[in-house]
């Protein structure tokens, strides 16, 4: 019998009347005759002429909706319209039936809160399986875009002492048992008993780790998993998500902003160029979505257009300052038409006040930088004003902040105060301060949240919709 061949390769051969073998699942069965067959690693789903005389009426029965099977037969031109070929079925194999009275999944439009309760199962639909190989190429063209400019990759620890952020949100990692947990004298856990010998937690980034590796190696960059503990039920967090944060010596926050836009615009790119039919279904179902709008609420641009935009434009760089005036002045604010009134330098900027940036005054992408230090994080590099520091944050239509980083500061003495200011414990982080206390350099870096990148791409508009099996307040299921 001849070797398995993916749809993949099919509609790159192309090759008609050879004897070829197929596997996959049934998308549909039209007429007891037509076999719509997807194997996953396509969009397109090949069409199985069945044999009648030469097929057992009883394993006919048994093709139904999402049973898996394989088919033996001869790629011919196809007679009919909407596919270029078609296979013509010698042998047909059932691999696993599926009973269409007790499946979950119909062959009809499910609304995507049902698909969230059925994550187990939800790749088997169109929408799904073209967000997931969509996933799995902006990860392949993220690491290709690092290892081509040289950068090595570094797995930072998912377990740590610390906190990077300063937040507080962290899940707690112990083998203490909790029913007999051990005290000090005056009632504490007493850590010194746990496992590593001390409190520990789940990472919120891998930053700080990387920082210590670009001190040597020079350019790194890490690709893992991070959690954080914020009870929010939104449809732009998870618990559990993954983060991309490359960090550089000798670089400053100019250079910073140059690699993040490369970044950004060339995985955009890679995504453009290699997944066009998925991309297609997607635009597809976000067109049908926005005929039920209010056309005040429709998007004015369409999927593909909205990341051509990204990648054929040069992004807007100003400063924190210049946007504050920009956004007291617009109309929105002056009518109070922004949940979040600007009145002040100094807010924190909402996505509301990131997307009129970005999609109404300047109408493309959008590089904020030198935000006062107030409400950015203990690691970045202040300026000679004393109020401000170097942070950029890349914002895009329709998500706001994409990508968030920042020049690091590398003087200890600046470091050192800043930490004691934000109560920040010196022993905690003893080998961060090191770093500047042993060769220190100018350093940058930054961190992309890659579910915003996948949500960004693909146009879904919940973020528990681009990660296999999203975590939230509730919920770990699967």
């Amino acid at each position: 019998m001849a070797q398995r061949i993916k749809i993949t390769e099919i509609l790159r051969t192309e090759p008609l009347g050879e004897d070829i073998l197929v596997k996959g699942w049934v998308k549909a069965f039209r007429n007891n005759q037509f076999i719509a067959l997807n194997d996953g690693s396509s969009a397109f789903n090949l069409q199985v002429v069945v044999d009648h005389e030469n097929t057992d009426p009883a394993l006919l029965k048994r093709i139904t909706f999402g049973a898996a099977i394989g088919v033996h037969g001869t790629l011919v031109e196809s007679q009919g319209k909407g596919q270029k070929f078609e296979l013509k079925a010698a042998e047909i194999t059932i691999y696993g039936d599926c009973n269409p009275e007790e499946f979950p999944l119909q062959p009809k439009k499910q609304t995507l809160e049902f698909l969230r309760e059925h994550a187990h199962l939800r790749f088997r639909t169109n929408t799904f399986a073209a967000v997931f190989r969509i996933r799995h190429v902006l990860s392949y063209a993220i690491h290709k875009f690092f290892n081509d400019r040289g950068f090595v990759n570094l797995h930072s620890p998912i377990i740590t002492g610390s906190d990077a952020e300063g937040a507080g949100e962290m899940f707690r990692v112990t083998t203490l048992d909790l029913d007999k947990l051990p005290r000090t004298e005056d009632g504490a856990i007493d850590t010194s008993k746990d496992f590593f010998g001390k409190a520990t937690n789940l990472t919120v980034s891998g930053q700080l780790e990387a920082e210590l590796a670009a001190t040597a190696l020079g350019e790194v960059y890490t690709f893992g998993p991070t959690f954080r503990a914020e009870n929010s039920n939104t449809t732009r967090h998870l618990a559990e998500f993954w983060m991309i944060e490359p960090e550089v010596a000798f670089a400053d926050l100019n250079d910073n902003m140059n690699l993040a836009e490369a970044m950004l615009q060339y995985v955009i790119k890679y995504a453009l160029d290699h997944c066009a039919e998925d991309l297609k279904i997607l635009e597809e179902r976000l067109l049908e979505e926005e005929k039920s709008k209010p056309q005040d609420q429709r998007s004015e641009m369409a999927l593909t257009e909205k990341l051509r935009f990204v990648v054929e434009n040069e992004f807007q760089r100003l400063t924190y300052t210049e946007a504050i005036d920009i956004l007291k002045n617009s109309n929105p604010n002056k009518k109070g038409k922004f949940q979040y009134t600007i009145d002040a330098w100094g807010a924190d900027l909402q996505s509301e006040h990131e997307r009129y940036l970005v999609e109404k005054h300047f109408k493309k992408p959008v590089i904020l930088t030198d935000y006062p230090a107030a409400i950015k994080a203990f690691y970045m590099r202040l300026n000679e004003d004393g109020n401000t520091v170097r942070a950029m944050d890349i914002l895009f239509p329709g998500i706001g902040e994409i990508v968030g980083g920042s020049q690091r500061e590398e003087r200890y003495e600046v470091l050192l105060q800043k930490m004691q200011a934000m109560h920040i414990p010196e022993e905690e982080l003893y080998w961060y301060l090191d770093t500047r206390r042993f060769g220190s350099c100018p350093h940058a870096g930054f961190g992309l949240g890659f579910e915003r990148l996948v949500l960004f791409v693909t146009g879904m508009t919940n973020i528990r919709d681009v990660i296999p099996f999203p975590r939230y307040p509730g919920s770990a299921e699967f």
